[in-house]
Formats: structure tokens, sequence, C-alpha cells
């Protein structure tokens, strides 16, 4: 006979969610404040959404910050699977060298690695901008990419590459047909990590940022030491709903997938 969460669970488990997730909803919560004071409620109001979108700096940031986003996403998201691809796959002889030098970025501290791309970029005399910024993010969030396509590409069957192989099908074809669809739910939490990870980042933009590209953390991070700003609140919402629909979406790819390659389905 089976029992049901004891007590003791059910406890730690709202505790944990309560711990990790009450900040967020009331962060989301005050954003519809009315009052100017951020720490009383004032009633219901969108007044600062409204304050936000006729904010033109805080919309250049929010603009320039989703770009990199979403173009770091990408690039490190395509060089990271193909980098997982090599490290799975026998007859690479620098296997471990490539795989440290790879992972370094996951215990480097963020000022070494901000500090040094700075160095790089003035050394081959690249103005800092946007690019700067977006190739910086790349570099960060490269090593978490192949971590998770790693992951997924270690379980892999092989033998369903190489019966296509077989059948006459050319290598890089072989993986676009068969290993990409069934890897597609770790690429796509991938790019979401990566994404994620873009967003968050206010050192590394630090260092490598330049004129016309001023990210969103390092907007709110220059207004916040004046004083927190009710529009603070509206524009994270808005990134965590960002976030949230990124990851949902990564969710049901997953779960289309498994569906598909069930024996039931």
């Amino acid at each position: 006979m089976r029992r049901g969460p004891s007590a003791f669970n059910i406890i730690s488990v709202v505790l944990g969610m309560a711990f990790l997730y009450a900040p967020i909803l009331i962060l989301v919560a005050y954003s519809f404040n009315a009052s100017r004071l951020v720490t009383v409620w004032g009633g219901f109001s969108t007044r600062w959404y409204v304050a936000l979108f006729q904010d033109a700096q805080m919309l250049d940031a929010l603009w320039v910050t989703v770009r990199v986003g979403v173009i770091s996403a990408t690039l490190a998201t395509v060089l990271g699977t193909l980098a997982a691809v090599a490290l799975v796959r026998r007859g690479f002889h620098g296997r471990t060298l490539f795989a440290g030098s790879l992972y370094a970025t996951l215990v480097m501290p963020e000022v070494i690695l901000g500090l040094s791309l700075l160095l790089l970029f003035v050394s081959v005399g690249l103005p800092r901008g946007f690019w700067t910024v977006t190739l910086s993010h790349t570099t960060l969030t490269l090593c978490y990419a192949t971590v998770v396509v790693q992951a997924r590409l270690r379980s892999f069957d092989r033998r369903l590459e190489e019966a296509a192989q077989d059948l006459g099908c050319p290598p890089w074809k072989a993986f676009v047909l068969v290993t990409l669809p069934v890897i597609g739910p770790a690429v796509a939490a991938a790019w979401v990590l990566a994404f994620t990870l873009s967003l968050d980042d206010l050192v590394i933009a630090s260092f490598t940022t330049g004129p016309g590209a001023t990210t969103l953390p390092m907007r709110l991070y220059s207004q916040v030491r004046l004083g927190v700003d009710p529009k603070i609140n509206a524009v994270s919402t808005i990134l965590i709903g960002l976030v949230a629909t990124g990851v949902i979406a990564a969710y049901l790819l997953q779960q289309r997938t498994a569906r598909r390659n069930s024996p039931a389905g």
C-alpha cells in the first residue's frame, strides 16, 4: 500500500516554492501599484507601464538587451551544439584540451572574463558597442549551451544516424534529419538558458559596452543607485514574462517530442 506525501514533505515543498517565487510574485504585484512608493500599496493601476512605454531611454535599453540576447543565444546554441557533437564523437584527439578551454568560463569570475574580453577588443581595434557586447555574451553562454546539448547527445543512439548513412544519407544530412529532431528539446533548452543568462548579465556588459549599447541591467543598476523607480517593477515584469514564455515553449516542445518518440505514439 502506497502512502501519500507526509506533512513534512508538503511543508518543505511549500516553503521552498515560497522562498523561490514569493519575491517574484511580489515584484509583479507591485508593478501594478498606483503609489509611487514601491513598498506602499496605493491601489491597482497600470500607470507605470504607461510611463515605461513613454521612457525612450528605458525602451532603448530593453530593445538592445533583447537583440543582444537573441543574437548571442542563437550563436551560442549553434556553436555549442557543434562543440557538443565534437566532444561526444570518438576519434577527436584534442578532446580534453578543447573541453578544458571551453568549460573555463564556467569557473572563471565574470570580472576576469570581462576584463579579458575588453583587452582583446582593444588590442584588435574593435570599437566597443552592440557587437562587442553580443560577442561577449556569446562567449559567456557558449559553455552552458554545450553542457546542455552534450548531456542529451550522450544518451542518443548513434545507430539511428549510422542507419541513415548506410541508406545513402550524407553525414551532415543525417545529422540534420535524424539527430537534430531528437535532440531538439535540448537545443531549445540551451537557447533559453543562454538567452536568460544574457538578459541577466551586468558585469561583462559593463566592460565591453560602448555608446548606444547600454543594456537594461546597466540602466536599472544606474537608476537604482539614485532611488527605486516603480517603472523598474514594470520592466522587470515584462522580462519575467519573456523568460517564462521561453521556458514554457521549451517544455511544450520537449513533451511533444517525447510523445512522438514514445512507442505508444
